[in-house]
Formats: structure tokens, sequence, C-alpha cells
């Protein structure tokens, strides 16, 4: 085990498996010549040259396309956005071609192809620059959604995303980039779909997945402090989602708060509250809770964003709802 950067080893799983395969390549805005706009590509132009790192012009609908008939002509592409934010200009190529492909095509197209970038807010970048829709994606059949919270789960997530063969959605933090964790020297793989207990515990579980996992961790320092056990799941990827593993939580703690950054409507909140109702019910001493962004457009004032984003508070305050109703 070596510390890197989040950043290193996103850079790290695509560098290696440019490596091994020579169907893969990278292109996007300011991938190659800047190194990336979080560095996150630094010194793969020199690498692997022009061809396989490819800076692209501010038109994401058009290099997305590319991407997608690259991919179904044998060509394992990753497209970056420079934020998911920027990605709703190319959604009809990720929903209505690369979702569908394989689906309207009878089987005879694959789309092995990667779009990602950050997500969510990072700072004063208001309301166009600080959203989430992690959601929008995982509503979509055909799409894979990874969403992982640090550097190890980031790598091995990334080069199992590169190996798939249909489209994954792969979503980063932008406040993440610099965070540092251990990550294994030798090769490893993660498998999309499998959430992971990072925190074993016995009264109530938490769920969250991506950056808001550093507020599961601290609202579970907090609540150790008045001796309750939280068990906190990093669900690491929302299409597919584990079920199994939260429902099996549940049926041990008989309590759940699903933490998440994404406005309350139609979140992946909202689907696990439905489903851990359907299939564990009986075993529920509370309603389900969640702990949400406000509905609203993310203001750029810090003191609204603090008002608006989840925080340690809000997710402490759910958690003691679910305990002492």
């Amino acid at each position: 085990m070596r510390e890197i950067q989040f950043r290193e080893a996103l850079r790290e799983a695509m560098s290696e498996e440019m490596r091994r395969d020579n169907t893969v390549f990278l292109m996007g805005e300011e991938v190659a010549e800047y190194n990336g706009a979080y560095k996150v590509s630094q010194g793969m132009l020199d690498e692997f040259g022009a061809k396989r790192v490819i800076d692209t012009p501010i038109a994401e609908l058009g290099f997305a396309g590319i991407g997608v008939g690259a991919a179904m002509n044998g060509l394992r592409p990753i497209i970056e956005f420079m934020t998911f934010n920027f990605s709703l200009v190319a959604i009809d190529q990720v929903i209505n071609s690369a979702a569908k492909m394989m689906s309207m095509s009878g089987g005879q197209y694959s789309v092995p192809i990667v779009f990602r970038g950050p997500t969510g807010s990072a700072g004063m970048l208001s309301s166009q620059h600080s959203q989430n829709f992690e959601n929008w994606y995982a509503n979509t059949p055909g799409l894979k959604v990874v969403v992982p919270s640090n550097p190890a789960d980031a790598k091995g997530l990334l080069k199992t995303a590169i190996r798939d063969n249909d489209p994954v959605i792969f979503m980063e933090s932008e406040s993440m980039y610099g965070d540092k964790g251990e990550v294994p020297t030798e090769e490893y793989l993660i498998p999309i779909g499998s959430a992971k207990i990072v925190r074993p515990g016995t009264d109530v579980t938490l769920v969250s997945f991506g950056k808001m996992m550093k507020v599961a961790y601290a609202a579970a320092d907090e609540m150790a402090k008045n001796n309750v056990s939280v068990e906190v799941i990093d669900l690491r990827s929302v299409r597919p989602i584990d079920y199994k593993t939260i429902v099996e939580s549940v049926k041990k703690t008989n309590r759940l708060v699903v933490l998440e950054e994404a406005w309350p409507l139609a979140s992946i909140s909202s689907e696990l509250a439905y489903h851990i109702q359907r299939y564990a019910f009986d075993y529920l001493d509370a309603p389900v809770n969640r702990v949400t962004s406000r509905d609203v457009p993310l203001p750029y004032a810090p003191t609204l964003i603090e008002a608006i984003l989840p925080s340690v508070d809000r997710t402490v305050k759910a958690l003691n709802a679910v305990l002492y109703r």
C-alpha cells in the first residue's frame, strides 16, 4: 500500500488500462496539453501521444458523439467532462445513443465507453456548476453509474468501468481530487454494484456515497460520543445498487438514514426508502429518514451554500430522529 491523491489514483487507472489495451483512449477539454483541468491526466500526453490523449473544442455534444461512434466500432473511449454540469449539453448522446444502442441494435453493437468527470458542489461556483445528476443517469436503463468516495475505490472501479462492455457514468468530486488515501501497489479491480460496509454498527444504518461519505463518517463519530453505534455503508455505485447489503444491515439495526448531495425529489434516497419499506418493512422500528440538499439551485454566497448542502449537524439530527422518535 502507498498513499496517493484521488487524482493520481484515477490517472493510474487510465494509464494502466491504456498500456494494457491500445483501444483505450482519453478525450475531452484540456486533457492533453494542459494536463487536465484538475491535473488528472498529467503526463499522459507525453506517454501515449496525441492520438490517444485528445484535446477537444468546447463542444460536449460533438466529442461525446465521436466517443459513442468510436465505441461502436471497437475502441474504448474515456470521455472527460470538465464538469458533469456540462454533460447536459451532451445528454442526447449519452441517453439516446450510448445507453440504448445495445437494445436498439438487437445486441449487434455494444458501447464500451466511460463518461467521467467531477460532480456536485465545489465551493462558490453557483447554480450552473454545482449540480448532482447521479439520480438522472441512474434512472436510465443501459447505463451504469459509479460515484467513488476515496482513491482506492476510484482506481479499482475506474479500471473495471474501462473494461466494461456497456457505457459507464463515472462521477468524481472536484473537491476530492487532492484527497489522499492508501491504494494497493498491485493490480486490482472492484466490481460495479458492490456496496461496502466501511464502519460496522448495531444501532442505525447510514448509507451514502461520493464526497458525502465525509459527512457520514463525521456524523457517525458524533453519535459515538453518545454511545450510538452507526453502521456506515458506502454505495460506491448508484446503478446498479447493492440493495442486499443495505437490507441485511437494516435487519440488524432496524433503522435507516440515507445521506446524499442531490435534490430530494426522485433521488437515490427516495429509491432506497421505497426499497427498504418494501423488502424490510417488518424490521423497521422507525420510518426511513434522509438528508439531501435543500430543494433550490445552489447560490454563490458561502453562507447560503452551507445552509443548503447536507451537513454533519443535519445528519446527526436525522439519525437521532430515527433513534428517539
